[in-house]
Formats: C-alpha cells, structure tokens, sequence
C-alpha cells in the first residue's frame, strides 16, 4: 500500500491546529515538517494519543493535507501554505473521523484529539478508551 492522501476514513484540522503546525515547521525553517499523530497503548485510559514531527513519509501514512494562509508578521509573505498531517495504519483505525484542534489554556498549550470513536477519555483528553 502506498501512502494516500484524504483516504475515506479521515482526519481533519482546526484551523487553530492547522495555524499552530504552520507556526512550528515557519520556526524550525524545516518545510519537509508534517505533523504525525499516532495511538499508544497505555495512559489512564488503555490507549493515547501522539504527536511527532516527522519528515519521511512512511508507506502506510495516510496523509491529510490542510491550506493555511501566510500571515505577513511571520515574514514568510502572503499566499497559502500546506500543512500535513500523517497516521500510520493502525492508528487510523482509531483516528478515523477524529479532529486535531490546538488550544491554549491555564494547563498549557497542546494539540487535542476529538475522536468520535472514543467510549471515555482521561480528565485531561489525551487517553482514551473504545
């Protein structure tokens, strides 16, 4: 199987997340940068989430790709810039129809998942469970 991108059983961002990766990979000065987001075993709920920035795109990644706007304060000018995102396939299988947002808070600033296909999740959203 080789890599595909917006398969069936998606994965979409926020605009918030799609804003925040652009910000990382503009800081870095790495434009190969996609985010990868995967599931673990493990946390308070059997399973969490993960998220890597990678540049290999492996050839079971399913890729889903978001256009940002460039804003002219981060230098880079005006114009569109795709961000990516990958899953391998075993976590897609947990992923599917997920949304990845970005939310800043009194905890910190991290990438969440809504996942549709979660029975439970932990007080802090980053296990959960089927």
């Amino acid at each position: 199987m080789t890599a595909t991108a917006q398969p069936l059983a998606s994965v979409s961002l926020t605009p918030a997340a799609a804003k925040r990766i652009q910000e990382l990979i503009i800081e870095e000065g790495n434009y190969n940068l996609k985010l990868r987001v995967y599931i673990t075993g493990g946390g308070c709920s059997g399973f969490q989430y993960g998220f890597a920035f990678d540049e290999q795109i492996k050839e079971d990644d399913c890729v889903f790709e978001k256009e940002v706007s460039l804003d002219e304060e981060d230098g880079s000018g005006q114009g569109t810039m795709t961000v990516n995102v990958l899953v391998d396939a075993l976590s897609i299988m947990y992923l599917a129809g997920a949304q990845i947002d970005y939310t800043e808070s009194l905890q910190g600033a991290h990438f969440t998942v809504k996942n549709p296909n979660a029975q439970t999740t932990c007080s802090c959203g980053s296990s959960f469970s089927l």
